[in-house]
């Protein structure tokens, strides 16, 4: 037995709510939506019934949002936004194979989108669509095919597909390491050392491996992207641990180079995550595959 979604609620009902809402005016909101001034507070009268709740309060010639009209509009926003969003995602899927993929933000700028020409040279006819996450959410919920994680194999009603581990090395810019004699790991521990502020014991992790007991492996400065702290090892801040793939383009173009080479393992790890039901989807899977292709064999030694 099934129950009637009574509480869905009529978008146009939420837009004319929204305009209002945006304009502080019903006739605004007719005047964008080329509705008449009536029809607007209709539908308002009519949301605001299935609610029970008075969402507007009349003051002079303006509508001004009652407390709870206040609470009711970022919902309201979120519902028309997530609505346009299917509608779009619908229309590129009818024109071709379209792949919608989360990505953390550096590993996509960096390490994929400089890639994916190749992918595509080998797929066409095939969409992307790409987007920045940077913590586990509901694959479902936002509609995506399949997203890349850092961290360990655990997500919510997902596969989680193994693709590399990440190796972090000392880097700095060839202006600050001129000059320096850094021959031994302890003589990195003069810094200054630049740290991710979501790493805080990389630094510490890194010297106790290489057998150097200091206590400077936490001071320094912090970054709470990569991105940045990339940029601020370039200019010469200080040293920097990075991962091998995020500063292939700095250390070829000798903008970054390795200042010790002492690669560290971390802890955790990079997967592919698919939902269960997208785990035999053929494009999900060319995806991974391509991928793993392009990681290639583990480095020796």
């Amino acid at each position: 037995m099934t129950t009637a979604r009574t509480l869905i609620p009529d978008l146009g009902k939420l837009q004319a709510f929204e305009s209002a809402a945006r304009h502080g005016s019903i006739t605004q909101a007719g005047k964008e939506l080329h509705l008449t001034q009536s029809a607007v507070s209709r539908q308002i009268r009519e949301l605001e019934a299935q609610l029970g709740l008075l969402l507007f309060e009349r003051v002079r010639q303006r509508v001004v949002l009652s407390r709870a009209g206040e609470k009711f509009l970022p919902d309201a926003r979120r519902l028309l936004a997530q609505s346009e969003a299917a509608m779009l995602r619908a229309m590129a899927t009818s024109q071709s194979s379209q792949l919608s993929l989360a990505t953390l933000p550096t590993f996509g700028s960096r390490w994929l989108v400089p890639r994916l020409p190749g992918f595509l040279a080998r797929h066409p006819g095939v969409t992307l669509s790409l987007a920045s996450r940077s913590a586990p959410f509901d694959l479902e919920e936002q509609g995506f095919d399949a997203a890349i994680h850092y961290g360990q194999p655990i997500w919510a009603n997902a596969d989680c597909r193994y693709v590399c581990q990440e190796v972090i090395v000392p880097v700095a810019s060839p202006d600050f390491l001129a000059g320096r004699a850094l021959h031994e790991p302890a003589s990195l521990a003069a810094g200054p050392l630049l740290h991710l502020s979501t790493r805080p014991k990389a630094w510490a992790s890194w010297f106790e491996a290489s057998g150097v007991d200091t206590a400077s492996a936490y001071q320094g400065h912090r970054f709470d992207q990569f991105t940045m702290l990339i940029e601020a090892t370039v200019a010469g801040m200080g040293l920097a641990l990075l991962p091998r793939y995020l500063v292939e383009k700095e250390l070829r173009d000798k903008s970054l180079a390795v200042a010790m080479d002492r690669p560290l393992e971390t802890e955790n790890a990079y997967y592919f995550v698919v939902p269960l039901r997208m785990k035999a989807d053929p494009l999900t899977n060319l995806m991974f595959e391509w991928m793993i292709e392009q990681i290639g064999p583990p480095r020796q030694g």
